[in-house]
């Protein structure tokens, strides 16, 4: 370096500081994985993504066709931040039937589910707020909670989703504001909260006065045994808010999803996204409610799900040939993960890179955990890849995870 070089000033600090609360939200580890991950010489097992070639494009694009032709003017202007009005009829016909009885005016259009999580954030939690969790639980979910300044209590699951002893415990020496849970094939496990359970947390919810955030992107992907009813089902008090979306059914680029809870809460979310975006995409509102007037969804949903059963039975029965001995997993009944634990000694963050070398990829455990981070487990998406990939991908992982034994 030249003289000149090392005498120049320093360029000025930036004029802008960050809000303090920007040190509590971390980098997606997942968003940072696909990076590298979805290079297309990689078999990666590590998004969430639903399979492309099942959505119902055709239809999604004669649905956009057709409400541009009959309502144009009014699908490209400005509208109300609640949502469209009878796709809100439609939302809260088809809760209906899964035990959530509301009306329309119950329901508040989203961009996606996740757009969801942080309106019942922005309007709920203060600094310093307790928010109960799986321990595991959805990374994304963790950053919205902690870029409020909440603190989390977690607990612990298994087979059977949150186990209620558990949570009793951690009730017996706090107070929540909220507890968030994917009771259907949680993301990251795959498992599903029993209906025992389902009833008993309803009824902690009600003794100990917190809300509960129920998030159900996955609940209507089971290829395996019967629906269980929501956790709203259960609810005669208003302590469940709903959360659900078309990212999964549908398409994830609508970004089309809602939230459902007490008249007076989802208001008070209505006025918190009045500055957060005005409305969800007029458009694309008005597509998807043409979409399910023309379209048969219940029908789509039938030749969708034996899809993702057969790629995640190709899973199971590739990790059960595959996989050295001392290697553990879940067994999804539906939804797009399953949740697999290494062999004593192995950590999903240092074997990631030699996965990558032998071109799989998945995504690491450790930073789904709230608390007392557990480097032993992996997660694996199967819904994105066909079963003859699914087959090959996991013979490459078992090599990787043999090699590092």
């Amino acid at each position: 370096m030249s003289a000149d070089a090392m005498s120049a000033p320093l360029p000025p600090p930036p004029v802008w500081r960050l809000a303090q609360r920007m040190s509590r939200i971390k980098t997606s580890a997942v968003r940072e994985i696909l990076k590298v991950a979805e290079r297309p010489d990689i078999l990666s097992f590590a998004g969430g993504l639903p399979a492309p070639e099942l959505f119902p494009v055709q239809a999604i694009a004669q649905a956009h066709a057709q409400v541009l032709a009959d309502e144009g003017p009014a699908a490209l202007q400005y509208s109300t931040t609640e949502g469209f009005g009878p796709l809100r009829e439609w939302i809260s016909g088809h809760l209906g039937k899964k035990g959530r009885v509301c009306e329309a005016n119950q329901v508040l259009i989203t961009n996606g589910s996740q757009q969801g999580i942080d309106l019942v954030a922005k309007v709920l939690l203060d600094p310093g707020d307790l928010v109960i969790v799986e321990n595991p639980s959805y990374l994304a979910a963790l950053q919205t909670f902690g870029g409020y300044e909440a603190k989390f209590a977690t607990v612990e699951s298994d087979d059977q989703g949150m186990r209620m002893d558990d949570l009793e415990r951690v009730l017996a020496t706090c107070k929540p504001k909220l507890l968030y849970i994917v009771a259907n094939f949680q993301n990251p496990k795959g498992t599903t909260l029993a209906l025992e359970r389902r009833k008993k947390l309803v009824e902690l919810a009600q003794q100990h006065r917190f809300l509960i955030l129920e998030d159900d992107p996955y609940g209507e992907l089971r290829f395996r045994g019967e629906h269980l009813p929501s956790l709203a089902a259960f609810d005669d008090q208003g302590v469940v808010v709903s959360l659900g979306t078309f990212s999964k059914t549908l398409a994830p680029g609508l970004r089309i999803g809602w939230v459902a809870g007490p008249r007076d809460f989802v208001r008070s979310l209505t006025i918190a996204k009045q500055s957060t975006d005005l409305h969800t995409a007029t458009l694309a509102q008005r597509a998807v409610a043409r979409l399910l007037k023309d379209f048969d969804y219940y029908a789509h949903l039938d030749a969708l799900t034996p899809v993702y059963g057969q790629r995640a039975n190709a899973m199971l029965d590739a990790l059960k040939a595959y996989m050295p001995q001392g290697t553990s997993w879940t067994h999804p009944e539906g939804g797009m993960f399953l949740w697999a634990r290494l062999p004593p000694g192995l950590s999903g963050d240092t074997l990631l890179p030699r996965a990558i070398d032998q071109k799989v990829a998945f995504v690491p455990g450790s930073p789904f955990f709230a608390s007392d981070p557990r480097s032993e487990f992996i997660r694996l998406n199967y819904s994105n890849r066909p079963p003859e990939l699914i087959t090959e991908g996991m013979q490459r992982l078992g090599g990787v995870i043999s090699g590092a034994l």
